[in-house]
């Protein structure tokens, strides 16, 4: 029997290198698994009557934009006997808003499929910190120099929160103030608060990008007049943990409610 599918949600953008950024992150879990498996870790094997299951299925869905949609996924994942495989949806996004809320649960819903669990998203997360940190200061970012947390920016108030939250993730790793500013959706706008630091006497500011890929938001970073712009968090080895323990965090609550009859080794 196989374990549990992972599908990785993400938000549909027309940007090729986003597209191939989560084509290379699903493949990158993938390997994760892979690499679990032959080490003898056991997290993500499965024994029903004393038989190896396969590894996980890693697919990807997209809302809006894009297709497929996770509805679209979530219908298809069924065995060799017709019979629907249970699956774990990751929702690849580093602030829950609208999409996390709205659009995630109402394309589970409308897939018909019954045995799927739904982690939290990505972010806000201590991890995406760490990564951000390595970020600038492969950029040229020092201590002392001014910081500009950049999101994206959501209307939604709860996805708000979880960039402050993130922003203070960074701040305490970094040891220290960090200003948010927004590319697309919110106030302020990153190149206001790069101007503000530099009214107020920063020598040098540089950006951290909470952002997953390249495409026009990251393009829009280098153009808010700031002396370094961190890289995208991008496929990193601690992402693509993050993800896999999403994973197997799920797939041992739908082991304890008994909602499909594998045990996971290890979990």
């Amino acid at each position: 029997m196989t374990a549990p599918a992972l599908v990785l949600v993400a938000h549909g953008t027309r940007s090729t290198r986003g597209v191939q950024m989560i084509a290379a992150l699903a493949e990158a879990v993938v390997q994760e698994f892979r690499g679990t498996a032959a080490g003898g870790v056991g997290e993500l094997g499965a024994a029903v009557s004393g038989r190896d299951a396969e590894l996980p299925w890693v697919r990807t869905g997209f809302v809006d934009v894009l297709g497929p949609s996770p509805a679209e996924v979530l219908r298809d994942l069924t065995d060799s006997a017709g019979e629907a495989v249970p699956a774990v949806v990751v929702p690849a996004f580093l602030a829950s808003g609208y999409h996390v809320y709205q659009d995630v649960p109402r394309e589970v819903a409308e897939s018909g499929h019954h045995e799927v669990a739904v982690t939290p998203a990505m972010g806000p997360d201590p991890a995406l910190a760490r990564i951000m940190a390595m970020r600038l200061r492969a950029a040229g970012w020092r201590p002392g120099d001014a910081v500009v947390f950049a999101a994206a920016g959501s209307s939604d108030a709860r996805a708000r929160q979880d960039v402050r939250r993130a922003a203070g993730m960074l701040a305490e790793h970094l040891d220290v103030p960090v200003r948010i500013g927004y590319v697309a959706t919110g106030a302020p706008r990153v190149p206001e608060v790069v101007a503000e630091l530099r009214e107020s006497g920063a020598r040098r500011v540089f950006i951290a990008s909470y952002l997953l890929a390249h495409g026009l938001f990251q393009q829009r970073l280098h153009e808010a007049g700031a002396d370094g712009v961190a890289e995208p968090i991008g496929v990193h080895p601690a992402v693509v943990r993050l993800i896999a323990d999403r994973y197997r965090a799920a797939t041992r609550e739908l082991m304890r409610a008994n909602t499909f009859p594998v045990e996971v080794s290890g979990a």
